[in-house]
């Protein structure tokens, strides 16, 4: 610890023009110059045995992701179930499947006040376990529903389950960041989002399946399953290494450093990547800040750039959530009624195949997460599904203009469903567990990502409540409306979203406090490499 780097104080040494030093290579780089410089000088080996290991420990933060999507899609495949619509006098749309799905919503939003507090008390991991835990028991309670007399009692189940993955949701992908190397943080968070699609493929694979058993059998099932991805993260979270951010906060340094040695260095404390962060824990971390007391949200509010990182956090959270795809993943067998098809089966292969079709988006798009960058992901992933909505409103309106015997405009209308897919799933499905959790600071972090999940709850109690009463009333004019707002959002995140790939966690402060973030995050910088391909030179253009 004795022989920390301030990389910060060194990287503002080095910026100076390039015709004063003896370059032998001038790289143009985006992102930060530290980042970069670590990069020149120890590039990470992503397949080495360490890194390995590595991705096998934050594969448990994946699976809150995975349980998160098994549990928020399972009601809307449950709803091309007529045996369990039967037995709880219920519909696919209307005030019904609008309060039973809005459940789980309730129970996010009466879960915030705890996220924070259970995150930064005890730690990353100990959050994952709690949350799972109220899952195991939401499951416990919905499970051993028998029919519509104890509906309360689903509903009070659904309540749980929302509780719980409101604090493992937030934890898991915290968990993913902040433990991740620096150089491969971008693609393992984004990813970690995709296997959201793991839970909701299975979900409707499980409900899709048990659609031949007989009885309670053919809708408890699924339910049951619930359990599985819970368990795992209860079991595996007490084998994994906690976050070296919060041990160093929470005076732990040494176990902080020795994290980062074996996992970051490769077991060398003088790795280039152990220096770089251990030197910003020390510049940027706050050891007495509000994550510390439970009460205390003043960092969210007490600065300008705390005010700013705070709303990019719950307005793409809120943005994403409001795009339609809440539609489309809760009430898709009700859009499906809207273009004639109505067979519980038929509505059930293409709930099936819509979430696999989704999930393969989601992971390439992940790939191209740090390539590509964040702003031209999710840019031209709502430019596209704005346009898309505005096809499938025309066909739309033609199939239930002409009447069901039109084929063309059904099958029409369920291709702009699987395009939605594939440019939602592409360009913002990754940033979900990533965008939100890196526009953060350490000490913002665990409570900020209790107000992402509050605009998560917000916005998914809109698309409970108002689309499912909205398709009852109006139908296929509903996309309307998607076609105005998606527009509106576009507008927004291109005049607000800063660029956050290719730099630390805790560089991303500097990007925050510019008098314009977007503007400072797209600089382009030119390092002068000498001929050992050390960096003797910065230039900012």
């Amino acid at each position: 610890m004795a022989e920390k780097v301030a990389y910060s104080e060194a990287i503002e040494d080095r910026k100076e023009s390039l015709k004063n030093v003896d370059v032998a290579e001038v790289k143009v780089v985006k992102g930060s110059e530290a980042f970069h410089e670590a990069m020149i000088q120890q590039p990470p080996a992503l397949l080495s045995p360490r890194s390995i290991l590595l991705f096998a420990c934050i594969l448990v933060g994946f699976l809150c992701q995975t349980m998160n999507g098994f549990d928020g899609s399972l009601f809307g495949g449950l709803t091309a179930n007529s045996k369990f619509l039967d037995d709880f006098n219920g519909k696919d749309s209307g005030p019904w499947a609008a309060l039973m799905s809005a459940m789980y919503q309730i129970g996010s939003v009466c879960a915030l006040p705890f996220v924070g507090p259970a995150i930064d008390t005890w730690g990353r991991r100990p959050g994952m376990i709690i949350g799972s835990f109220f899952v195991v028991l939401g499951t416990l309670v919905s499970g051993l529903t028998m029919d519509n007399h104890s509906a309360p009692q689903f509903r009070a189940g659904r309540f749980l389950l929302g509780f719980g993955v409101a604090i493992a949701s937030a934890a898991g992908p915290i968990y993913v960041v902040e433990v991740a190397h620096p150089a491969h943080r971008g693609i393992a968070t984004a990813y970690a989002n995709c296997t959201w699609f793991v839970g909701s493929i299975l979900a409707a694979g499980a409900v899709r399946g048990a659609l031949e058993l007989s009885g309670t059998l053919s809708w408890q099932v699924p339910v049951w399953l619930q359990l599985v991805f819970a368990g795992f993260v209860c079991i595996f979270a007490f084998l994994i290494p906690e976050s070296p951010r919060w041990l160093y906060v929470n005076g732990k340094k040494d176990k902080s450093m020795e994290v980062l040695t074996k996992w970051h260095g490769e077991g060398n404390s003088e790795n280039p990547w152990v220096k770089l962060q251990l030197g910003e824990y020390e510049d940027y971390l706050n050891l007495e800040g509000s994550d510390k007391r439970w009460w205390d949200y003043r960092a969210l509010f007490n600065k300008p750039s705390s005010r700013y990182r705070l709303a990019c956090n719950c307005v793409f959270a809120i943005f994403a959530q409001w795009a339609g795809n809440g539609v489309l993943t809760y009430f898709l067998p009700a859009v499906l009624g809207t273009a004639g098809y109505t067979e519980d089966v038929a509505k059930a292969n293409i709930n099936l195949g819509y979430a696999c079709f989704q999930f393969v988006f989601a992971l390439v798009g992940a790939a191209f997460v740090d390539k590509i960058g964040r702003r031209p992901l999710m840019l031209g992933s709502m430019g596209s599904v704005t346009i898309i909505w505005i096809g499938m409103t025309i066909s739309s309106a033609i199939f239930n203009q002409s009447g069901e015997e039109n084929a063309s405009a059904a099958r029409a209308t369920v291709a702009m469903i699987f395009l939605f897919g594939a440019f939602y799933s592409f360009g913002i499905t990754p940033l979900q567990a990533l965008y939100p959790v890196e526009v953060l600071s350490f000490e913002m972090r665990a409570k900020g990502m209790a107000f992402s999940s509050l605009s998560v709850a917000v916005g998914g109690l809109l698309n409970q409540f108002a689309w499912p009463i909205s398709l009852e009333a109006i139908g296929w004019k509903t996309y309307i409306v998607f076609v105005v707002w998606d527009a509106i959002q576009f507008t927004v995140w291109y005049f607000m979203m800063p660029e956050t790939k290719q730099r630390t966690l805790e560089e991303l402060d500097d990007i925050f406090a510019a008098k314009s973030p977007v503007k400072k995050s797209l600089q382009v910088h030119k390092l002068a490499l000498n001929s050992d391909r050390q960096v003797v030179g910065i230039e900012e253009t």
